[in-house]
């Protein structure tokens, strides 16, 4: 019997409709069934539209070799020029026809996040005035792909850009991959103009801000652990190298440490990470988390517990890393991380295909 069930809060999108619409996954999350492979398809489908309608040249940028593991591994969310095709050289057909493959791998709250992440490099263009970096416009987002979609084959594809980086291997046309995962927000909070108030980790903030400040002394002296200068995050970024952490020594304090109540808030802190992508990897990430011993889960807080002061927490386990950092810009800039320890960029994955199939 699972132990999780999804977390669904809904979220209002501004200006994102037409994207919205045009996601294939299905509308009640939670419905599709926990097996990858139509999803799989679905995602082979997507990506040979989108490069179909490209030209010879366009589709040259966009198209790696399935072998190319240095670029196949980069791992980036700064705003700089990437490999791949961005969405400011598609026409407007072309770029619907890229959103639809995005919306392929995130449930429908997730991809409400992943475009308003996107659509807020306008509001820093209008804040930032003439120093503004066009590398955090809305429409410098590349999508890149790694390999030939199709029904059987083995072949990957990266969405990534200011803030925002999506990585899916799929394996024989069945299994996937969904590690990396990062999702990011500046401002955190708008703070003026029409869009006030605005917050896209919302739930990511305040459900571990929440779990925090429920501890009782002595569960502060183990889940609460030092603000120190984090780089981002210490799951790292720009390669696809192992994040610079022990899996095998989490800090904080454990689920089995926690009462009830706080116990649950942590694994619906969990399961809200999880769901931001679709249904069936959602589920196989929580059935993965259950399989190792959700006792094992570590949860660790650092900083303030006031918004607008920077604060950090991490989720740990055997097998994942998850980070929330909002230590930067007067605590109004948050990065979130999700990382595998052995499946990152289908690792794990593709070396159980190669040996049954190969």
């Amino acid at each position: 019997m699972k132990t999780f069930s999804p977390y669904v809060r809904s979220q209002s999108l501004v200006g994102f409709v037409l994207m919205m619409s045009m996601t294939l996954a299905d509308p009640a999350m939670g419905n599709e069934p926990p097996d990858p492979s139509p999803v799989a398809r679905q995602m082979a489908r997507a990506a040979k539209n989108f490069l179909d309608s490209l030209s010879a040249a366009q589709r040259g940028r966009a198209v790696y070799p399935f072998d190319n593991e240095k670029e196949r591994r980069y791992f980036h969310f700064f705003p700089i020029d990437r490999n791949g095709l961005p969405l400011k050289d598609l026409n407007t057909a072309q770029q619907q026809l890229a959103y639809a493959l995005i919306s392929t791998g995130l449930s429908h709250r997730g991809f409400g996040k992943a475009a308003t992440i996107m659509s807020l490099g306008q509001l820093l263009r209008e804040q930032d005035g003439a120093d503004h970096n066009e590398r955090r416009d809305s429409d410098h987002y590349y999508i890149t792909v790694f390999g030939t979609p199709g029904r059987s084959n083995t072949w990957s594809w990266r969405a990534e850009g200011f803030h925002l980086s999506l990585n899916f291997t799929i394996a024989g046309g069945k299994a996937v991959a969904s590690k990396p995962s990062f999702f990011g927000s500046i401002p955190a909070t708008v703070q003026s103009g029409p869009r006030k108030g605005l917050q896209v980790l919302r739930f990511e903030e305040a459900m571990g801000r929440r779990l925090a400040s429920s501890f009782d002394g002595v569960q502060r002296k183990v889940g609460v652990i030092p603000l120190m200068k984090f780089e981002d995050t210490v799951g790292g970024f720009k390669t696809g190298n192992t994040p610079r952490i022990i899996p095998e020594q989490p800090e904080g304090i454990s689920l089995d440490a926690l009462h009830s109540e706080q116990a649950e808030m942590l694994m619906e802190l969990v399961s809200g990470y999880a769901h931001r992508l679709r249904h069936p990897f959602a589920q196989a990430d929580l059935d993965e988390i259950e399989e190792t011993g959700i006792e094992k889960i570590h949860f660790a807080w650092a900083g303030s517990l006031k918004p607008f002061e920077p604060h950090y927490y991490k989720i740990q386990g055997p097998t994942f890393l998850i980070e929330y950092d909002n230590t930067q810009d007067g605590a109004n800039h948050v990065h979130t991380v999700w990382r595998d320890f052995d499946n990152d960029f289908g690792e794990d994955m593709l070396r159980k295909h190669k040996a049954e199939h190969h």
